[in-house]
């Protein structure tokens, strides 16, 4: 049976003996793992990011569901950012609406045919969003839009068979080329200076390809790498990839320490820290339960994570307890409990280095942002 431990956190309890606690200043930071699950709630960092634009073409027919795993993408990075990073635009090809694959009519920000097509060179990105039924045939319009914002810097992607438009305007040229196996055999007689893979995505420099919806949210990520950073990515893939299905046919909800390649003692160890919030695990406890050393275990976390293992428990405490005072209506005090700290003064005190604001504060303004 495990023995009861004082819930405050204490680095001499997780250091040996002959090394000092690190001196840390008022304001802490997360882990890399646990900063891109608490990004969104984190204060501004003081850079003013600028904000890109992209463009999505959508063609009658177009895959709805490949196209809102894109929009998806987007609209979360603005989520886990303090300002917006992308806002977006959608244009049909003759009409400001579009029937998608599944019959639903969606209303765009206008028509091709009625937009100059220098003014579509300004967008960061173009996306041309295909779909299991789009027409094969060239359409003048959309090439000559295409050919036109070529000219800039824009970066262009096409999902499904988007990159058949692509292929028209001469952009496709020598590129390595992903997209729907219906299409392969269309593309390969029609465009033969076009690399046709087998692959489920193509990252080239100037034009990105996916096969179809479940790739669509995968290239989004790389462009949001590409346009707004790592950090964002990472962070917009722990909330939209808990649900991937791995290789092996797994049906466990992936979490943003579910890796693989961690040692199988880290995973088990860390499985143990979320287990035990509420009465959190001294060092020896773990060592007692994971049968390694102390110094391993600290090696596995300097090694892995980047940080020490009573910082990082610490973390994950501090994660809950965002989580209950965003989802519940559990006083401060309570939450304090329920995460291992003994005085709701201390988890104030310690939420506050993390996020900046109080456990109050942050429970406000979420709730502000939803009204």
């Amino acid at each position: 049976m495990l023995k009861h431990i004082d819930h405050t956190y204490d680095a001499r309890k997780v250091l040996p003996d002959h090394v000092k606690p690190v001196q840390l200043d008022n304001k802490r930071h997360f882990s890399q793992l646990l900063r891109e699950t608490n990004r969104a709630f984190l204060p501004d960092s003081g850079t003013t990011a600028t904000i890109k634009r992209v463009g999505f073409i959508l063609p009658e027919h177009f895959s709805m569901m490949a196209f809102t795993a894109a929009v998806d993408a987007l609209v979360t990075a603005n989520l886990v950012h303090s300002e917006p990073l992308f806002n977006f635009s959608t244009y049909g090809i003759k009409a400001n609406k579009v029937r998608s694959d599944l019959g639903i009519e969606i209303s765009t920000d206008g028509a091709l045919g009625e937009i100059k097509p220098a003014f579509m060179g300004g967008f960061d990105l173009l996306i041309v969003c295909g779909g299991y039924r789009c027409s094969m045939a060239e359409n003048s319009v959309l090439s000559s839009v295409l050919k036109s914002a070529a000219k800039s810097e824009t970066i262009f992607a096409g999902i499904w068979n988007g990159a058949i438009p692509l292929a028209y305007a001469g952009l496709m040229d020598d590129v390595r080329c992903a997209l729907h196996p219906d299409n392969h055999a269309f593309m390969r007689e029609r465009f033969q200076s076009v690399a046709v893979t087998d692959n489920t995505l193509e990252i080239g420099s100037k034009v990105v390809t996916s096969a179809g919806p479940a790739s669509a949210l995968e290239m989004m990520l790389q462009l949001i790498d590409r346009l707004q950073g790592r950090d964002i990515m990472r962070a917009i893939r722990e909330i939209l990839s808990c649900d991937q299905v791995a290789e092996q046919g797994s049906n466990k909800l992936n979490g943003n320490t579910d890796n693989p390649a961690m040692p199988q003692n880290l995973q088990d160890i860390i499985q143990l820290m979320r287990s035990n919030i509420e009465d959190p695990l001294g060092i020896d406890d773990l060592v007692a339960c994971i049968g390694i050393s102390r110094r391993q275990i600290e090696r596995l976390f300097q090694n892995h994570l980047d940080t020490s293992p009573g910082r990082y428990y610490l973390e994950l405490r501090i994660t809950h307890a965002r989580r209950l005072l965003i989802q519940s209506n559990a006083s401060v005090t309570d939450v304090a409990l329920a995460c291992g700290f003994v005085t709701s003064s201390h988890f104030s005190n310690c939420f506050k280095d993390y996020f900046g604001f109080s456990p109050t504060h942050v429970r406000e303004r979420y709730r502000n942002s939803l009204s």
